[in-house]
């Protein structure tokens, strides 16, 4: 059946060094781990904090750098997979990226962020193209940065390349609720997937996050949600449960019939 149990960060958005933050994702997958979670989701952009400015440049490295070396220590040790944002480091551009580490501390997948919503992040990063899509577990795994996942095209794509679960690291402002509670449920339903999303907590410099991360099943209910504080959220992924939602709303097949 390759049921799936899934972890999803929610950190203090406070101002922290990368040690700092191996710390925080240790104490995290150290609860993981006591509760059999296979896979661990973390915000975007955790190892530097989306608001960090200059400091994401400081903070860039590729995709093998030391960061990376602390979270395949770490998932070594707890037997937890991690999935973590940072800035990476690819010969002379930046991309704002999210990188899948098996818990055998394999990279398993790196995706580099599609579309650039500011002016701010356009200053620092480089837009990448296409899917990324890895197997998980026996699960088909893609993975899109906030953003991205707004897109109903991305999450539809992915849907048909045959993901199962989308990994949506994120670092949603206040004012953006709408997002978190109303699109990405519908991301999940119109595509019969699941969606895990994952967000900042609290204030960083000027930047006050929504929280709101949460995991919504391929029904588009919600199996587990975190409000505005930092949290540690939890739900069971059921494989059948992505054929059940598409043979009883088959968006994915009846699209092809469609005369527009």
């Amino acid at each position: 059946m390759h049921n799936l149990r899934i972890a999803v960060l929610q950190p203090d958005a406070a101002y922290d060094a990368p040690a700092r933050k191996l710390e925080r994702l240790e104490s995290a997958i150290e609860q993981a781990a006591q509760t059999e979670t296979q896979l661990l989701l973390c915000p975007e952009l955790y190892l530097c904090g989306y608001n960090a400015g200059a400091a994401i440049r400081d903070r860039a490295e590729p995709s093998d750098g030391p960061f990376f070396r602390g979270v395949q220590e770490l998932t070594r040790r707890w037997g937890v997979a991690v999935a973590y944002g940072y800035p990476e480091a690819a010969g002379d551009r930046l991309y704002n990226a999210v990188a899948l580490v098996d818990a055998e501390g394999n990279l398993l997948a790196n995706h580099r962020k599609l579309a650039l919503p500011s002016a701010y992040e356009k200053l620092y990063f480089d837009s990448h193209h296409g899917l990324t899509l890895c197997t998980f577990a026996g699960w088909r795994v893609a993975m899109l940065i906030c953003y991205d996942v707004e897109f109903p095209e991305t999450a539809r794509a992915a849907a048909l390349a045959g993901a199962e679960l989308i990994l949506a690291p994120t670092a949603l402002a206040e004012e953006w609720s709408v997002v978190a509670e109303k699109v990405i449920p519908a991301r999940a339903f119109e595509n019969g997937i699941y969606l895990a999303y994952a967000n900042f907590a609290g204030i960083e410099k000027d930047l006050r996050y929504f929280g709101g991360s949460r995991i919504v099943g391929p029904d588009g209910l919600e199996l587990a949600t975190a409000k505005h504080s930092p949290a540690l959220i939890f739900a069971d992924l059921e494989r059948d449960a992505v054929e059940r939602a598409r043979k009883r709303l088959a968006y994915l097949t009846d699209q092809a019939n469609l005369q527009l």
